[in-house]
């Protein structure tokens, strides 16, 4: 007999689902964690620090942009950065816990340590051995770095030691136009940080809308973050006083340099499989280090499988979750299903961009015929009304059968506002199904209804 019916290695959403999804459906389940706490790096170093600290440095913002202008009249606040970095820690902190008694409460086995798969079948955690009928490998990514750039997470840092420093810098380099390098940008440039974005290719955010991508990238100048496109990073050597970045403008070859106290390195995450053992097990592995799995998220070994960060996909926490629920029902004997062209993504700056679904320019490569409903925040009565009135929403939808294929938003609350899209999207509903429903006012979600009234007979307050 097998300890356990499946083992999960990874704590992290993914892992963490899994696991609390099996024990539902009556596995006897195990989840091993190498960290001290649970919640991989999404919990304790990536999605929800970050957003505690993009929540705090927006309140300042607003201090100082919009209080006066409401009526609310007294001394700016000071950072008290010791404060801001305990309160984050504490967000941090009552998630992990979180998870804990969500273990404890659907009976999961919690085990510490590091993870190796000696035998299929077989999951050993520091000298201990344990067997389970299924393994599921769930342990995320980590920072990937540029060649010749060595991170030391005090000078020379990625998202995990941006989180951390001493203290906010009067300069810093981030190195890459994604998510991550956008949203601590904007972290710091609201604490006074002189920030600079280089980004190898000519547009921020790539695959995003390229007018939302353009938009985007005008709001943020606006708010003091600098851009160099369309720079190849050569090296990142550390001085004296921080850094020095080199890097090569690909229009000319031309060669230049910035100083920073910090540079953040954000060009993107890779697969952490370190240690587990794969290529003696013989796991067929896909490109840039993925776990290539089959529909069921199976690897070819029987009975190891593979989700998350871990395996091809966008490294997005809530697809971690979909395939953690979904392989935990396919390993109860049930269907488990991830509609991978339902999988919204969001950027979390102020304004906050949102999308799901196909672009234009993916539409226009296919050569589907397609129609677009727009509408901008500055016709939305709520949106004005707090000072947020900048951006809009793109809804996209078939040109024959009116069916939704995407929206993409920039404005209030558009990790929010993305959700009835996706609930839409999911069964097949068309822009009229939208258009149709009825949507509460004042709300930023009725901006949602006027852009799907677009792609009809027209919007009513544009």
């Amino acid at each position: 007999m097998a300890d356990f019916d499946t083992i999960i290695i990874g704590a992290g959403p993914g892992g963490y689902v899994a696991a609390i999804r099996a024990a539902q459906l009556g596995q006897k389940v195990a989840c091993v964690e190498g960290r001290e706490t649970l919640g991989g790096t999404c919990l304790n170093v990536g999605c929800i620090p970050s957003k505690a600290m993009l929540h705090a440095t927006h309140m300042l913002h607003e201090t100082h942009e919009n209080f006066e202008k409401m009526g609310l009249i007294g001394a700016s606040p000071k950072v008290d950065w010791a404060k801001m970095q305990a309160y984050k820690d504490d967000v941090v902190t009552g998630n992990t816990k979180g998870i804990e008694f969500l273990f404890k409460k659907n009976k999961v086995t919690s085990l510490k340590g590091w993870a190796t798969i000696p035998a299929p079948g077989q999951v050993k955690v520091g000298d201990d051995l344990h067997t389970a009928k299924n393994i599921v490998i769930a342990t995320g990514s980590e920072a990937s770095s540029l060649p010749g750039v060595t991170v030391d997470e005090e000078t020379i840092v990625t998202s995990t030691g941006a989180l951390t420093l001493a203290k906010p810098p009067k300069t810093m380099v981030v190195i890459g136009a994604g998510v991550i390098g956008l949203e601590m940008g904007s972290v710091y440039a609201r604490l006074g940080t002189e920030v600079t974005v280089v980004e190898y290719l000519d547009a921020i955010t790539p695959g995003m809308d390229a007018e939302v991508a353009k938009t985007f990238q005008r709001i943020l100048t606006k708010q003091g973050l600098k851009f160099v496109l369309g720079a190849a990073v050569q090296s990142v050597t550390k001085t004296k006083k921080g850094a020095t970045v080199t890097y090569k403008l690909k229009k000319n070859d031309a060669e230049a340099t910035l100083d920073a106290d910090i540079v953040l390195v954000a060009t993107g995450r890779k697969p952490y499989t370190t240690g587990l053992g794969l290529e003696a097990l013989g796991v067929e592995m896909g490109p840039r280090g993925t776990i290539k799995t089959d529909a069921h998220w199976q690897t070819n070994i029987p009975g190891l499988f593979a989700i998350g960060d871990a395996i091809a996909g966008p490294m997005l926490a809530h697809k971690a979750e979909d395939e953690g629920m979904a392989v935990a029902e396919v390993l109860s004997g049930k269907h488990g299903h991830v509609n991978y062209g339902v999988i919204p993504g969001v950027i979390y700056t102020t304004p906050e961009v949102a999308n799901v679904g196909q672009t234009e320019e993916q539409l226009k490569a296919e050569g589907r015929a397609y129609k677009v409903g727009k509408f901008p925040f500055m016709g939305n009565a709520r949106a004005k009304a707090v000072f947020q009135a900048e951006g809009f929403v793109k809804l996209i939808a078939d040109a024959a059968t009116d069916r939704i294929l995407g929206c993409h938003i920039i404005g209030p609350a558009a990790g929010d506002l993305i959700h009835e899209v996706c609930v839409a999207m999911e069964f097949g509903a068309s822009a009229q199904d939208l258009a149709l429903t009825c949507h509460a006012h004042p709300t930023w979600s009725e901006a949602v209804r006027e852009a799907a009234l677009a792609c009809g007979d027209g919007a009513i307050h544009a």
